[in-house]
C-alpha cells in the first residue's frame, strides 16, 4: 500500500511539473554570447560613426536561421539588447577604449561562430 502511494505521488508530480520544452542546443551558451557581442558591436560601431543597421541586421540573421519557440527568442533578444545598452551606458564618444573593444568583440564573434558552425552545422 505504501509503495502505491509513493508511485502514485511520484506520477502526480510528473504530471502537475507542466508541459515539457523543448530542449535548448548544445551551443545555446555560444549563441547567447554570439547576441551579446553582435549588440555589443552595433552599438560602438555606430559611436564611432559607421551609421548603419548591419550587426542588427545580423541578429535578425540569426534569428531567422535558429527560428527559435518565443521563450528562446526572448532570450537571444535580451542578450542582444543587454550588450547594447552595456556600450551605451559606458561610452558617449568614440575612444581608443571604444576602438579596441570593437576589435576584441568581433574577434571573440568570429571565434564564436566559426565554434557553432564547425561543431553544430550541417
Amino acid at each position: 500500500m505504501r509503495r502505491r502511494a509513493l508511485i502514485s505521488a511520484f506520477l502526480l508530480a510528473i504530471v502537475s511539473a507542466g508541459p515539457a520544452h523543448a530542449v535548448d542546443p548544445l551551443y545555446e551558451t555560444k549563441l547567447i554570447r554570439l547576441a551579446e557581442i553582435l549588440g555589443s558591436v552595433h552599438s560602438l560601431r555606430n559611436l564611432c560613426g559607421e551609421k548603419s543597421s548591419q550587426w542588427r541586421d545580423r541578429m535578425d540573421s540569426l534569428l531567422a536561421a535558429e527560428n527559435p519557440d518565443p521563450a528562446r527568442r526572448a532570450r537571444l533578444v535580451a542578450s542582444f539588447n543587454r550588450g547594447y545598452r552595456t556600450f551605451t551606458e559606458t561610452y558617449t564618444t568614440c575612444t581608443s577604449q571604444a576602438i579596441a573593444a570593437i576589435d576584441r568583440y568581433q574577434t571573440e564573434g568570429e571565434r564564436l561562430s566559426s565554434e557553432i558552425i564547425s561543431g553544430y552545422g550541417n
